[in-house]
């Protein structure tokens, strides 16, 4: 079997004579049907046997074929920890930077066993005021990750190839914008595929803002994307609908990404609605979302932060709720916004005592918090220091996850893949 060849394999044990020799042996049409049915592991290591070979794994029409086998494997998760130094001190982190401590990254079956399939450690360290990088989110086995540096600075990386690219610095950063001044700044990023162009897009949403009204937008949002392609930045000039503020996350589904953003519709209210972006041929457009505010909020929206995420092939959107429970809207056709279904959910028991005991101790209860959800449409919910559960939306079943963290997790789809092994980029060491 090819998996039982040596780890390292000297490019120079291989003549020409001896690579046509193998060629012959295993004919052009056969080997990268061999190639492409085994482990990612594997395959990179065999970009080292020969020449031949590592043109033909590193040729685009081999990745992208790759790609495809690897979406109708087995569905993983991604999770996102940081070790336990940070979790033991999370509001100290914006003071004290501890470069020693790791974020780890760690791959689960999305199956009823839920075990461990691999891990990663980050290879990167911030320059940004907080101690870890933000996730952006993740696509075809890339994940984006930012600092909240003055520079913006931005990373697509793929932990399976051990690679990856740092993007050249935005058109609009930090930089110009004063909080002294009356001006504040605030981005959306979100990461995409454009299979139009078989490229991936990192855009981002730019929106100046007052700092006293924080839902008030100084000018119009710009827009602003990245091309793995060409490897520069530009600016998107078509105009968004109506003077919005964006806010994060930004899941990519359909080929297009989303984002919640916030109007303003008179002196007192404001709503929440969805931007979608085309990343084919970037053009925007709407879905309405259903009221989020309750009857004493007088339809004000702006103190409301939905976390908005990939559902299927559609999307889901959740906001807490009253006590400890959270509001799930779910949009059971795409496109169409009569068909948000709202679900309430309830936390696990546990929470709930140990909800009960915190406000006895400290005067405050940890509330729940949904990450994403999985394959079969249960939503994964963290519970502060108690193992991370998903929770069934219709029969409210929960089912505890052999998973626990609390403070900058991160939750994600996830499938393995060789992008950006075609890259003339720079190579992860952990």
């Amino acid at each position: 079997m090819l998996d039982n060849l040596p780890a390292k394999v000297s490019k120079s044990l291989f003549t020409k004579e001896e690579e046509v020799a193998m060629n012959d042996f295993l004919p052009s049409e056969i080997l990268p049907n061999i190639l492409l049915r085994l482990p990612t592991k594997s395959i990179v290591k065999f970009t080292s046997v020969c020449k031949t070979w590592r043109s033909l794994i590193r040729n685009p029409d081999f990745i992208s074929a790759h790609l495809k086998l690897s979406n109708h494997n087995q569905p993983l998760l991604l999770f996102r920890f940081c070790s336990d130094g940070r979790l033991k001190r999370p509001y100290l982190d914006y003071l004290v930077r501890d470069t020693d401590e790791k974020e780890v990254y760690k791959l689960y079956c999305d199956n009823q066993d839920f075990n461990e399939h691999a891990r990663f450690d980050f290879p990167f360290h911030t320059l940004g005021r907080t101690p870890i990088f933000r996730v952006v989110g993740t696509c075809n086995g890339l994940v984006c990750v930012e600092d909240d540096g003055l520079l913006g600075r931005i990373i697509l990386w793929n932990p399976c190839v051990r690679m990856f690219v740092e993007l050249p610095t935005p058109s609009i950063t930090y930089q110009g914008y004063h909080e002294e001044d009356g001006y504040g700044y605030d981005a959306a990023t979100g990461l995409g595929f454009d299979s139009k162009t078989n490229d991936y897009k990192v855009v981002r949403v730019v929106t100046v803002v007052d700092v006293w009204r924080r839902s008030d937008c100084v000018s119009p949002p710009k827009v602003e994307v990245y091309s793995l392609a060409t490897g520069e930045w530009s600016m998107v000039t078509t105009a968004l609908p109506g003077a919005v503020h964006p806010r994060d996350p930004m899941p990519f589904v359909n080929g297009a990404l989303h984002w919640v953003a916030l109007r303003r519709i008179n002196y007192f209210k404001y709503r929440n609605f969805i931007t979608v972006l085309d990343l084919g041929d970037m053009v925007f457009r709407e879905i309405t979302l259903p009221i989020l505010s309750d009857e004493k909020d007088y339809g004000n929206e702006s103190f409301i932060y939905p976390f908005i995420s990939a559902y299927g092939n559609s999307l889901g959107l959740i906001h807490g709720g009253r006590g400890l429970c959270l509001n799930v809207w779910l949009m059971k056709r795409y496109k169409d916004a009569s068909s948000w279904t709202k679900i309430v959910i309830f936390p696990h028991i546990g929470l709930l005592d140990q909800a009960i005991k915190d406000i006895e101790d400290v005067g405050y209860g940890f509330k729940p918090s949904a990450k994403g959800f999985r394959k079969s449409g249960e939503v994964v919910v963290e519970l502060g220091e108690q193992p991370f559960v998903s929770q069934d939306l219709e029969t409210q079943e929960c089912k505890d996850l052999p998973i626990s963290a609390c403070n900058y997790t991160f939750v994600g789809s996830y499938v393995k893949s060789l992008v950006l092994l075609d890259k003339p980029n720079r190579a992860a060491t952990y």
